[in-house]
């Protein structure tokens, strides 16, 4: 689908509904701001981009591709971009992302994404009531849609905060061994990863465009971008710490897991200690030797359980004193 809109600066007029064949002429006239959005075009439509501005082809073949990491490239007439918005499915335990390319000129501006941005949505339907983002220039209609795309970032890192804390949580309540925890942590570690890698790389195409890199961006609005470029970079720093965070959980998680051993090594080895004394008693007691001491006394059996029956209290009492078992949970 291609849409067209133009804004003519000296009627401060804002028109849409033009064709492929309308292009050339309202580009050669530089009192026009034209905005060219591509969405899913078809193999005709994508010909504007050679037949009509003459794009360099490896930018075509990038565009096309959608498979490329954010980045930024300056030609003599125009700028290439590549930005990464997030998908409406994404959360905190699959992060995808999708792509939108661009170009922007003196007085044009080319968005092309195969999937449909919210960002891009939303500007077009403000469009539908006023031309306001227009009279700023053709850079600032830029703006408004990256600052809309990295807004819609923040929910998703809010939504890391909270599964983290909530698997945090899971793993000190849990009783035993559960892969499906480690799973989680595991899927959640990746998704960060890409959050990262996008954010990290995003970031320093913004950090060029605000800080004035490329003449095609008025100074006027800087300010802007260098705000949009404060969010991401916040995106990015909260996306590093959960990274740290995310560590932390595999290490309560095998922590956790070796306590528990632990406690069940130690219940075995005190039941082993106390077994031990009464194992040895009832040995000598069994041995088949026709003369041994208290065989022939009439409470001899009654007496030798009473023994043993000491020796284990005493144990226990002594483990107890010594804090290794009937431990306090305060």
């Amino acid at each position: 689908m291609l849409e067209i809109f133009v804004y003519k600066k000296k009627e401060k007029e804002l028109k849409k509904g033009f064709s492929k064949e309308d292009l050339p002429h309202l580009l050669r006239d530089e009192n026009n701001l034209v905005w060219i959005d591509m969405e899913n075009p078809s193999k005709e439509e994508e010909k504007i981009l050679s037949e009509v501005f003459c794009f360099h082809p490896l930018t075509i073949e990038d565009a096309v591709e959608m498979r490329n990491h954010p980045k930024i490239e300056v030609f003599q007439d125009y700028l290439f971009f590549i930005f990464h918005g997030v998908k409406n499915e994404t959360n905190s335990h699959n992060f995808v992302t999708k792509e939108l390319d661009g170009y922007l000129g003196r007085n044009f501006l080319v968005t092309y994404h195969r999937e449909k941005f919210r960002s891009i949505d939303a500007i077009k339907q403000q469009l539908e009531t006023s031309s306001f983002i227009f009279q700023r220039g053709i850079d600032y209609v830029l703006h408004q849609i990256l600052d809309r795309m990295i807004d819609f970032y923040i929910p998703v890192v809010e939504d890391f905060d909270k599964a983290i804390s909530y698997l945090e949580h899971r793993i000190l309540k849990m009783k035993k061994t559960n892969r499906g925890i480690l799973e989680e942590i595991m899927d959640l570690k990746r998704s960060v990863a890409r959050l990262i890698r996008i954010g990290s790389k995003q970031e320093r195409v913004l950090y060029r465009i605000s800080h004035g890199e490329f003449p095609f961006i008025d100074e006027s609005n800087l300010p802007f971008y260098r705000d949009v470029y404060d969010h991401l970079l916040r995106v990015v720093v909260l996306a590093e710490n959960y990274r740290d965070l995310v560590n932390g959980l595999l290490d309560i998680h095998f922590n956790t897991l070796a306590s528990k051993t632990n406690e069940a090594i130690k219940f075995m080895t005190v039941i082993s200690t106390i077994m031990l004394p009464l194992s040895v008693i009832a040995g000598i007691y069994g041995m088949n030797f026709e003369y041994m001491p208290e065989l022939k006394m009439k409470y001899g059996y009654f007496v030798t359980l009473g023994v043993m029956f000491l020796v284990a209290i005493s144990l226990v009492v002594y483990f107890w004193r010594k804090g290794w078992i009937f431990e306090s949970k305060d």
